[in-house]
């Protein structure tokens, strides 16, 4: 896979096969290693955010929110959902830290339950809602960033 150039930034997504199009388009050039933290309120477009990321990653098995099990994994991809997870020390006894050094790209929904141990190069997609379609806001931890490279 090459490199992804992303602006950080806004992105407008209107409909839900935007939202499809924006994780598609990330999928199919993000390298792997990289952990995507995903913020956004229930019903925010985080879930479909993944299903196009798995898209683009040619995951061609139907993608399901790891709700009730915390993680869900795909070839090339590891989709954690730590709503009900209560804190980072819960996620280091499970043995899930391993998979920021496997050779798959993470996406964590709820990451703000361990952002002590998200990875210095984690992206972070934040999803709101704007009218009837939803706007994703990207950055890294340092504001200072205006483009950067994942790698």
């Amino acid at each position: 896979m090459g490199r992804i150039r992303l602006v950080l930034g806004t992105y407008p997504l209107p409909t839900q096969e935007a939202t499809l199009a924006f994780g598609r388009r990330i999928g199919r050039e993000i390298l792997k290693n990289t952990v995507l933290a995903l913020y956004g309120d229930l019903g925010a477009g985080k879930t479909t955010f993944v299903k196009g990321l798995a898209l683009g990653l040619n995951i061609l098995e139907p993608i399901h929110s790891p709700t009730f099990v915390l993680l869900n994994l795909y070839e090339g991809l590891a989709h954690f959902d730590l709503y009900r997870l209560k804190n980072s020390q819960d996620f280091l006894q499970l043995g899930f830290e391993e998979h920021f050094h496997n050779d798959v790209v993470t996406a964590i929904e709820w990451p703000d339950r361990i952002l002590d141990l998200l990875p210095e190069k984690t992206l972070y997609i934040f999803f709101r809602y704007q009218g009837t379609g939803r706007i994703a806001d990207v950055t890294y931890r340092s504001s200072s960033l205006t483009e950067r490279s994942l790698c």
